[in-house]
Formats: structure tokens, sequence, C-alpha cells
């Protein structure tokens, strides 16, 4: 096993050093989580990198709890994840403990990871998110109810399941509303694709499900006809399922209803 995860080393030195200043020569609290450049060659990403003010609860969250629950997926300064002689994820180490595995990606604010990891504690969640705040606000939440059942990771998800998800590895991928980008030119970018469902629903066990959730209903479309069209999934719901119980209402789910736009949930389990 590779021990990479940050502790009272790297990774928290390297917070230690952006601490808060009046300085405005001085770097600011965050400014160590950068994302990798993108390099020549490599898959376009399905999110587009923003900085934003972390707050004073958030800033405080990051330099204490970041070493407790974080890991980056590309950053060794920041703490890798721990892996397996082959190069895998080893969620063992990470949870300190054998339990199923959810991948959370986009996790947002981590509001509704919270609420579900508190209610299914028997399993693991990973949540995967590319915006600091979110981030810093989720280790924050995980710290104030004492949840032991949730990492949180620095980057992209698909990077994070090219580089370390080994197949078979996960009970269920969550994403759930993510960026619909809207513009034609922009479709390219939407996680929901078929290269990237085949990706991971490799990682997914069989019987794992993936869960998919929009409000942006010509997304939605694309999602039922990538899920439908993928050869290892099938959708038992034959279209659009409803909402279950364990998925809370988002932020963005009640900005969508409010705006008066359907929400549409796409649920397939792997079965080959």
């Amino acid at each position: 096993m590779t021990a990479a995860r940050p502790g009272a080393g790297a990774g928290a030195a390297t917070l230690d050093a952006v601490r808060t200043s009046d300085d405005p020569a001085t770097p600011r609290p965050g400014d160590a989580f950068r994302h990798a450049p993108k390099a020549e060659g490599e898959p376009i990403r399905t999110f587009h990198p923003r900085r934003a003010t972390l707050g004073e609860r958030r800033t405080d969250a990051l330099e204490r709890l970041w070493p407790r629950y974080g890991f980056s997926v590309h950053d060794p300064e920041l703490g890798l994840p721990p892996t397996r002689p082959d190069g895998t994820l080893d969620a063992a180490a990470l949870f300190g403990r054998e339990a199923p595995l959810v991948l959370e990606i986009g996790s947002g604010m981590g509001d509704a990871t919270v609420v579900m990891a508190a209610a299914d504690p028997g399993r693991d969640y990973l949540a995967v998110e590319a915006h600091l705040p979110g981030i810093a606000n989720l280790v924050a939440m995980l710290d104030e109810q004492g949840l032991t059942n949730v990492r949180v990771a620095h980057g992209d998800a698909l990077d994070l399941a090219r580089r370390v998800l080994a197949p078979d590895s996960l009970d269920a991928v969550h994403v759930y509303f993510p960026d619909p980008w809207p513009k034609a030119r922009h479709h390219k970018r939407r996680i929901i694709a078929p290269a990237h469902v085949a990706l991971l629903r490799s990682s997914l066990t069989v019987g794992g499900t993936l869960h998919c959730a929009t409000d942006w209903e010509p997304y939605a479309e694309q999602m039922l006809e990538v899920v439908d069209a993928d050869p290892g999934l099938t959708n038992p719901h034959g279209g659009y399922a409803p909402r279950p119980e364990h998925r809370p209402v988002t932020r963005f789910e009640r900005r969508g209803l409010a705006a008066g736009r359907a929400v549409r949930d796409v649920i397939a389990t792997r079965t080959a």
C-alpha cells in the first residue's frame, strides 16, 4: 500500500503556507488548491475551473480538516489517495474499513452528500468536487456532524477514475445536477457522454447503479439516450425514474422547480 494521504506533513504544510494575511501580495487561502494544467492530447474537461472567496469559516475548516478528510486527484503536495501495489485506490485504507463505496461526482456545497451518508452508514462516500468553496463547506459539515464515512477529493472525477479506480470497485455512482453546458458548441463537455459513461460503468460492480439527475430537459434526454445505448447498463424503469427517497432535494433542484423546470432522474444498473 502506498501511504500518500496528507497528514502532518506535505498537505498540512502547504495549507499553512496560504493563511490569511493583510498583505495583498500574500497568497490567499486556497491558493494551494490548483488544477493540473491541461496537457495537449488530454480529454476535454467537463468543468471550468474558477476561483471564489472562502470566508473565515471555510478557510478555517480547510486548514484544520483537509488532512483528515481530503486528498487531491493530481497534486502530491496536497496528498494523494492511498493505493494498492497495482496502483488502484485502497478504499479500506482511506476509510479505515471495508464497505461498499459510492462515488459522488460534483458534490457541490456538500449538503446532499452529508444527508445521504448520514442516512447510509453502511456505505462509504467519496465526494469529488472541482470547486474549493464546496469542498471547504463539506469538510466543515462532516466535522460538525461527526461523519466518518465520507472522504473528499479535489479535482477531476473522470481523471480519478482513469488513474486509480479499479474495475468492479464501486457500489454506485451519483451524478446529480452536473453542468448542462447548454450551448451546442459546449455539448462535448457534458459528463454524461458515451465514453465517460463507459468508464464509470467499468468501475461499477455488477448490480451497481449509475444515478443521474438534471433539471435541463435537453440534457435529460441525452442522459437517457446515452444510458440506454450503453451495452453494460440496464434501465429498469424503461425511461425516467421517480426520484428515489434516498436522493435529497438539492439546492439546484429547488432552483429548477422554482423556475418551473422538471427534474429528471435517470437510473441504470450494471448488468454486464
